[in-house]
């Protein structure tokens, strides 16, 4: 398949969004050529202001249920007569249509944010991985059809990269959601390293938080490794701006390791001028060693 964009709508709207979030998004895709830049920007805008519906803190619980409803009704409008009241969903659309990306991940996603409605505890890895899936592994499936692959398994890759991401994010945000009342780290796990939700919430570091975050932080750097192996070498270059992220996200969970698992004292970041580091590194990389090849880059060669 050959997949370009043209006649994009005016995405002034969905860049001010990636440009505000401060997301690490914003350096993975900002080396991408300009058609693609423009769709991962309405791609990213649709999940941030999916996610934004659950996370508004001055509403209550049943208007983030009725806004989501509205939300993923208005999204099948969008796809099926491109007529939503919402601007950013006809957009999201024709990125849909112009990039033949499956509906699925969008509403795959939709769930995981209603999932963060419904449930503030985990019991189980395996429920715990459906909510990962949901809520990153969808956006990895989105983003591969725009970046273009060659392989199969490059899904694997994206559901895998996405797994790996998300609980990274969780363990470097353990405090901030306990402040929220939430625990992502799973229960069993907890009790497994005679560990409780009580410690937790009142932050509190001792050398059995220190065994529960090396499982942890262990368990995402197996899902590193097994997107790392779905990654064929004639698709690598293609998904450049994805390994951006993984770098970025992989550094974080260096980091939270190097801090001896403390996350309670501050909270792990990476600082802009690493994520440029990391940015410029890895185009460089990818463009000499990978049979980088920028055309391929631009038309999505499949």
């Amino acid at each position: 398949m050959n997949k370009t964009v043209s006649d994009m709508p005016d995405l002034s709207r969905e860049q001010e969004i990636t440009k505000k979030s401060k997301s690490n998004f914003l350096y993975s895709f900002s080396l991408l050529p300009k058609e693609k830049n423009e769709a991962i920007n309405t791609v990213y805008a649709f999940c941030r202001e999916t996610d934004d519906i659950v996370d508004e803190e001055n509403a209550d619980i049943e208007k983030k249920y009725s806004k989501i409803r509205e939300w993923r009704d208005e999204l099948e409008k969008a796809m099926v007569s491109g007529d939503s009241k919402y601007s950013l969903l006809n957009n999201l659309n024709t990125v849909i249509n112009k990039f033949n990306i499956p509906a699925e991940p969008f509403f795959d996603l939709i769930n995981g944010m209603e999932m963060d409605l419904k449930k503030n505890r985990y019991n189980t890895f395996n429920e715990l991985m459906e909510y990962c899936f949901n809520a990153a592994s969808t956006v990895g499936l989105m983003s591969i059809e725009i970046f273009g692959y060659n392989n199969p398994k490059t899904k694997d890759f994206a559901i895998n990269l996405g797994i790996a991401l998300q609980l990274t994010n969780i363990l470097r945000d353990v405090k901030a959601d306990a402040q929220k009342g939430r625990i992502y780290i799973p229960l069993e796990d907890l009790r497994r390293f005679n560990y409780n939700e009580k410690s937790l919430m009142e932050n509190k570091y001792n050398d059995e938080f220190i065994r529960l975050m090396k499982f942890e932080c262990d368990r995402a750097r197996y899902f590193y490794r097994e997107a790392d192996s779905q990654l064929s070498k004639e698709d690598k270059g293609l998904m450049f701006a994805a390994r951006i992220m993984e770098h970025i996200y992989f550094r974080v969970l260096n980091k939270i390791e190097r801090n001896n698992y403390n996350v309670f004292e501050e909270k792990i970041r990476v600082s802009k001028f690493k994520k440029i580091l990391i940015t410029a590194g890895v185009f460089i990389k990818y463009k000499l060693f990978y049979n980088f090849d920028e055309s391929r880059l631009a038309t999505g060669n499949e």
